[in-house]
């Protein structure tokens, strides 16, 4: 049964050059005919899939804050009217640091929203303009002083290393001003230039400086080492908590659990099914009025496949994929499926095993595609 819903919302104020997520200026975009038609797939979407009490609503863009009150509160509504949740699960938005009012935080608090994940990216000012963010470090500070105010007991930080220009100890600073923050959660990504941003434009220009591979996974052991000494403890690749503070709903993605999604672009995966939203949001509005969905394309993931994807997914969490949530799922022994790939990077320092799991070592976060690809397209 489904347990986690993801909402998309698309509309952005100010583009960063780095993005390339599902998402459009907001200025004469038609906000509300969106929200409509979101609502529509909500209650479409729990009519044609039932579940008791969701677990986790998490929604992202885009930019969710990007809405004005009255937007977002018609938004929270449709949430509260069609999407069962149980009030003491995780309920988390994000958002924009310069974005986010007191009005608004009111708002989503009232509404049961008790995580934020405010995008940060960097407190280096200067490379703050340079990746196209438009708040201030002041801006942060308040934002999290002011959802302190109202109530919120669970904000999580979204940091991005190796940017251009920028140094180890650039990044260091950063990490020590955000601890200075004292927030419950971390998420720390390695810049990835996408086709279509304006990054990925400069680089082909050979205009875009980034840092050598050298400084990038000195950067990555940086934050493995001070998110350690700090009281964080990292429970995937990236992501890094207080005890107790794990996103639930990004372990959803990582147990391939099953999820709604919700909006223009967003994925969801229901009963073995992996499906994908139109991302245009006229043909998304059009599609949800004359079908009640707004599917782009279905794709019935195979039992091999599964397993693939228990494997790349599961590896991505520090413990690992346990042997015993395998047998169970898969009626077989991890060890008789993927024998030998995992032999191989046991010897090559990549992957470590237990009687319980089979897991990333120290060394093999820094190379996790590497790994990962080793379990794809063998059975």
């Amino acid at each position: 049964m489904v347990k986690a819903a993801y909402l998309h919302i698309p509309f952005c104020h100010h583009i960063c050059h780095y993005c390339d997520f599902n998402k459009v200026f907001f200025k004469n975009q038609p906000v509300m005919p969106y929200l409509e038609s979101m609502r529509e797939e909500m209650n479409q979407t729990v009519e044609r899939y039932p579940t008791t009490n969701l677990n986790t609503i998490f929604v992202g863009g885009g930019t969710p804050t990007a809405l004005d009150e009255q937007q977002l509160e018609y938004f929270l509504e449709s949430i509260r009217m069609y999407l069962p949740y149980d009030e003491k699960g995780e309920f988390t938005f994000e958002a924009n640091p310069n974005e986010l009012t007191k009005e608004k935080l009111q708002l989503l608090h009232d509404y049961g929203v008790n995580r934020l994940s405010i995008g940060v990216q960097t407190f280096n000012e200067r490379l703050l303009e340079k990746i196209g963010r438009v708040h201030s470090n002041r801006q942060v500070f308040e934002c999290v002083e002011q959802a302190r105010k109202i109530g919120m007991s669970n904000i999580s930080l979204d940091l991005i290393y190796s940017l251009p220009e920028q140094t180890v100890a650039d990044f260091s600073s950063t990490l020590q001003t955000a601890f200075s923050l004292e927030v419950e959660h971390m998420s720390a990504y390695s810049l990835i230039i996408e086709p279509k941003t304006v990054f990925y434009n400069l680089m082909n220009k050979g205009k875009l400086p980034l840092p050598a591979q050298e400084e990038e996974a000195a950067m990555y052991e940086l934050l493995m080492k001070e998110m350690d000494k700090q009281g964080f403890h990292q429970y995937e690749i990236s992501n890094f908590a207080k005890p107790g503070y794990e996103s639930i709903h990004n372990l959803t993605y990582w147990n391939n659990d099953d999820y709604y999604g919700i909006g223009a672009g967003a994925h969801s995966y229901i009963d073995g099914i992996r499906r994908a939203n139109i991302g245009p949001l006229k043909k998304y509005i059009d599609s949800v009025e004359q079908n009640g969905n707004a599917y782009l394309n279905e794709v019935s993931v195979t039992k091999a496949e599964k397993m693939e994807e228990e494997m790349f997914l599961g590896l991505r969490k520090t413990k690992g994929v346990s042997k015993e949530e395998f047998k169970k799922k898969f009626n077989r022994e991890l060890k008789d499926v993927f024998g030998e790939p995992i032999q191989e990077y046991k010897e090559k320092g990549l992957l470590g095993e237990d009687n319980s799991s089979v897991f990333l070592t120290h060394n093999g976060r820094f190379l996790g595609n590497e790994v990962f690809q080793a379990f794809i397209g063998i059975i």
